[in-house]
């Protein structure tokens, strides 16, 4: 049986002053939700990094776009995908094209910049990334913290 979820998608044109857009509609559904004053101020710089890295390499000055977000509303998680070249998008269906970020794999292979991932990594409980058309960032974060699986013998107490 497949899962059931809200799902909230927005578009914001790819500029910088519309960032605050996402961060506020981004708290207010992580509020929405009962997650922690703590865990909302992650998730709003997680997908600030996100979405500043698409405004600021997606598109080059000619060819101004879109960024899209999409809010994946669970019982237990709040999954927040970031898409750049502004397509509209079935979250089931692109979730299963994208695979986990992981912190070896090359820097350079990613468009997205360095340090923007590694902080987005910190801050999240999963992050995963498409780059085959534009980047695609999905972004989980669990409602409660001791739910989420380190490996396959212990669980997160932090």
């Amino acid at each position: 049986m497949a899962e059931t979820f809200d799902f909230i998608e927005m578009k914001i044109p790819a500029k910088a002053e519309y960032v605050g857009v996402i961060r506020l509609s981004m708290s207010g559904i992580a509020n929405r939700m009962g997650f922690n004053y703590e865990d909302i101020e992650d998730l709003k710089v997680a997908v600030s990094e996100a979405i500043t890295n698409a405004v600021t390499h997606a598109y080059n000055e000619e060819n101004e776009g879109e960024v899209t977000i999409g809010f994946g509303v669970y019982e237990d998680r709040l999954e927040v995908m970031v898409a750049d070249h502004g397509g509209s998008f079935n979250l089931s269906e692109v979730k299963g094209k994208i695979g986990p970020y992981e912190q070896n794999e090359s820097i350079e292979s990613l468009r997205e910049g360095g340090f923007g991932l590694f902080i987005i990594d910190a801050l999240v409980d999963k992050v995963e990334i498409n780059n085959e058309y534009g980047v695609i960032v999905l972004m989980t974060k669990y409602l409660q913290e001791t739910g989420v699986e380190l490996d396959g013998n212990e669980l997160s107490t932090r």
